[in-house]
Formats: structure tokens, C-alpha cells, sequence
């Protein structure tokens, strides 16, 4: 993108002023990670951060470059992890990735996946034998990514056609 993604505006929020409303709105508690402890290993550098740094024994993770997410789709991603489950991952089309939920005991996976170089999330979620959750067609929208500056425009026109319907 050649800029801070967590930085670009869609309508009045930042892309991040959309995630951390979506988590907000769950009531759940938001910390964003500026800088991984251990940084250039992707998402998986992020995970780390989070388990390392946080006290909460489960932790939802979102990507600041998906503004549609609701805190629908995040409840029902919680409700579904259930007791003795390390982690849950969203799916769509056979992908797995943000939002996903894990448990802090499972640090230990993260440092050797880390470790043996291997900084995917199906990497991760493998190693984690992790339940996915399946996002019905009706919420694929909701895990756009911005990527790109094509993303960026396509999601700039989502936003505004859906600000002229409301």
C-alpha cells in the first residue's frame, strides 16, 4: 500500500476506527499492537505479541485492514470456542484468518512455530489441530481485506453505497 494501513480513512474512521468500533461494540477490551516483540513474521509476529504481552487467557484477533467486520460476526465467533478448544479460526472458501480467537496457553505452539520459520496462520492453525468457523455467504463482505489500492476503492465504494442506504 506504501502507507500505514491502520491509518486510511474509510468515511469518518480510520480502518482501524472501524475494527476497534466492531470490537467495542462487543464489550470486549481493545489493545491494538503498534510493533511486534519479535517484528517481520507477519501475523504470526502479532499472535506472539498479544500472548506474550496480555493477561486475558483467550484473545480475539482482528486486522485492522477489515473495516466490515461486525461485533455480530465476533459474538458468534466467541460462542463458538468452547472449553478445551486452543483456538478458533474463521473460514471462508477454504481460507482460514482474521477474526480468530486463541487461548494464551498456547504461546508455546506460536515461539516454535516461530522458531522453525514458519509464520502462517494455516501453519499455526495446523500446529493447533484449531476448529474453524465457517462465515455464511451473507458475511463473506465482512472479511474484505484492504490490500491493495484497488481494495482501498472498492471498499470506499462499498462505503459509500452503504451510506446511502442508511
Amino acid at each position: 500500500m506504501g502507507a500505514d494501513k491502520s491509518r486510511l480513512r474509510l468515511g469518518r474512521r480510520t480502518l482501524l476506527g472501524h475494527v476497534r468500533a466492531a470490537a467495542n461494540a462487543t464489550g470486549l477490551k481493545a489493545r491494538v499492537i503498534r510493533s511486534d516483540v519479535v517484528p517481520q513474521c507477519g501475523p504470526l509476529g502479532g499472535v506472539f505479541s498479544a500472548l506474550a504481552t496480555s493477561r486475558a487467557e483467550t484473545i480475539l484477533f482482528l486486522s485492522c485492514d477489515m473495516p466490515f467486520v461486525s461485533p455480530e460476526l465476533l459474538k458468534m465467533l466467541g460462542l463458538r470456542l468452547k472449553p478445551g478448544m486452543a483456538a478458533l479460526f474463521t473460514e471462508e472458501e477454504g481460507q482460514i484468518g482474521f477474526p480468530f480467537l486463541i487461548r494464551r496457553e498456547v504461546l508455546p505452539v506460536v515461539e516454535r512455530q516461530l522458531s522453525a520459520r514458519r509464520p502462517s496462520l494455516r501453519g499455526l492453525a495446523d500446529a493447533l489441530d484449531a476448529r474453524t468457523f465457517r462465515v455464511t455467504r451473507s458475511r463473506k463482505h465482512e472479511l474484505f481485506n484492504v490490500n491493495t489500492p484497488g481494495d482501498l476503492k472498492i471498499a470506499r465504494d462499498c462505503w459509500h453505497g452503504l451510506a446511502r442506504r442508511a
